[in-house]
């Protein structure tokens, strides 16, 4: 399914054994036959043996899988890393940059689902109207009751009516229970560092946000090393950790 210019979400069946069991925030590697492999996070989990992933179009592979026609047949390792916390019935406050929606769609779904007193609230931003993911299961969420979603793009365009300016401007002054409130971030690396740091002045504890790194991940066991990150291994130890963890941590380059 196309979601943007560059972005698709594809829908893989197993073509023999089936599929194990993801976690929101874990990720598989996917590989284009003759091309290579990158770990992309899984953004839906249907419960039918089926994955599905949502990809930008970046890189020869991510091209690759972008321009897949249906019934290509691709490799699939995983599930790898660690997982969003979902563990309790505390407020969820998920924010979302770009494709960092991708990985956070799961939890939101699985939220949703369980019809619990739990208030979610996802805030999401994109560059332009054109390139926000999945417009169309957002404007549902929208005239649900329940779930508060709120929509911002760095650049709007004619016909948008909503927010314009970054994730972190929403995020700044909509209401939130801060002790009690869980939040998970996705995105650029800047924007869930202000993201951080703008819950923590609102008084939301460092150990109730929870953030997604990105490095180069290859083998996804932690044995290659190519995706250190200080201490970290993040295809092991990640790509999902507390922001305690990761606050020391933004500024390494990656290897």
């Amino acid at each position: 399914m196309t979601e943007t210019s560059d972005s698709v979400t594809l829908t893989l069946a197993p073509a023999g054994d089936r599929l194990p069991e993801f976690r929101p925030g874990q990720f598989a590697m996917l590989y284009a036959h003759g091309i290579g492999e990158i770990p992309i996070s899984v953004s839906a989990i249907p419960g039918d043996g089926t994955l599905v992933h949502t990809i930008r179009a970046v890189g020869p592979v991510s091209r690759a899988l972008h321009d897949a026609e249906p019934g290509t047949v691709l490799g699939v390792r995983g599930p790898f890393g660690t997982a969003w916390r979902l563990d309790d019935d505390e407020g969820l406050l998920l924010v979302a940059g770009g494709i960092g929606l991708a990985p956070l769609r799961p939890v939101l779904r699985q939220a949703l689902a369980c019809r619990s007193s739990r208030r979610v609230i996802l805030i999401a931003g994109a560059r332009t109207p054109a390139d926000l993911l999945y417009r169309e299961e957002l404007r549902r969420l929208s005239d649900m009751d329940g779930p508060e979603v709120v929509l911002t793009v760095d650049r709007g365009e004619v016909g948008w009516n909503g927010r314009v300016g970054f994730v972190t401007e929403p995020l700044a002054t909509h209401p939130i229970d801060p002790a009690h409130t869980t939040a998970l971030l996705c995105g650029p690396e800047p924007m869930m560092r202000f993201c951080a740091r703008a819950l923590l002045g609102r008084g939301v504890p460092a150990e109730r946000i929870e953030v997604s790194l990105e490095r180069n991940m290859q083998c996804g066991n932690g044995l290659c090393g190519h995706c250190q990150l200080g201490p970290l291994l993040v295809c092991r130890d990640g790509p999902v950790v507390g922001y305690p963890v990761a606050e020391p941590l933004f500024p390494v380059k990656e290897l």
